[in-house]
């Protein structure tokens, strides 16, 4: 199981973050994001996938943001179609398809996005597309029955290991945790401390 750490904003934060070697580092591309990302990204660990957060984005500026900071895996955050995503994936990136779920969500929708994104995200519906700093019932997981590996994502902070560990013992894909919110000084700053410790705990 991998770790994604999301919402980067600030150079010496996204240093020291990536000194903690998670598998991925977020930023978000959406303007009105109070974390939205408009800088250069910092040399970091080439090992680590740069992934680009978008919100029914043009192709072309994902392109373009893909070409500035040499993304590896887009993500997608709005109501973006399956061809969509097929475009994103012939970019010769990897492609994430963020869903949000509440107690009405119909997993069998994700049955069209199957064959054309490389990995699912679940987070939490809510007023924004991501970092609402809410977990959504993961008891609703129990539906899902694709073997398309997944990304829990969602209000998740240290208090969640214990969970999480039930989780993984019921055999679903998980993919990787996304953290972000719950690991804030303020948004975009994350607490490295804390970030170590949830490594630690649960990695």
């Amino acid at each position: 199981m991998k770790l994604k750490i999301c919402g980067m904003l600030i150079s010496e934060n996204i240093i020291k973050a990536s000194k903690l070697n998670p598998d991925y580092l977020g930023f978000i591309f959406w303007k009105k994001s109070p974390r939205y990302f408009n800088k250069k990204i910092p040399l970091i660990n080439k090992k680590i996938y740069l992934t680009g957060i978008f919100v029914n984005e043009s192709l072309n500026e994902i392109k373009k943001q893909i070409n500035n900071h040499k993304l590896s895996v887009i993500q997608l955050h709005g109501t973006e179609s399956p061809s969509f995503c097929e475009k994103i994936k012939n970019l010769g990136v990897k492609c994430i398809k963020a869903f949000s779920i509440n107690k009405d969500f119909n997993f069998n929708k994700l049955k069209i996005y199957e064959n054309v994104c490389d990995y699912f995200l679940f987070d939490t519906k809510g007023k924004l597309p991501g970092g609402n700093n809410i977990k959504f019932d993961w008891k609703l997981l129990k539906s899902y029955t694709f073997s398309k590996p997944f990304i829990l994502s969602g209000g998740i902070g240290l208090e969640d290991v214990s969970e999480i560990q039930k989780i993984i013992k019921t055999g679903l894909p998980i993919h990787a945790i996304d953290v972000n919110s719950k690991f804030e000084i303020s948004p975009g700053n994350k607490n490295i401390e804390l970030l170590k410790e949830f490594k630690l705990k649960l990695f």
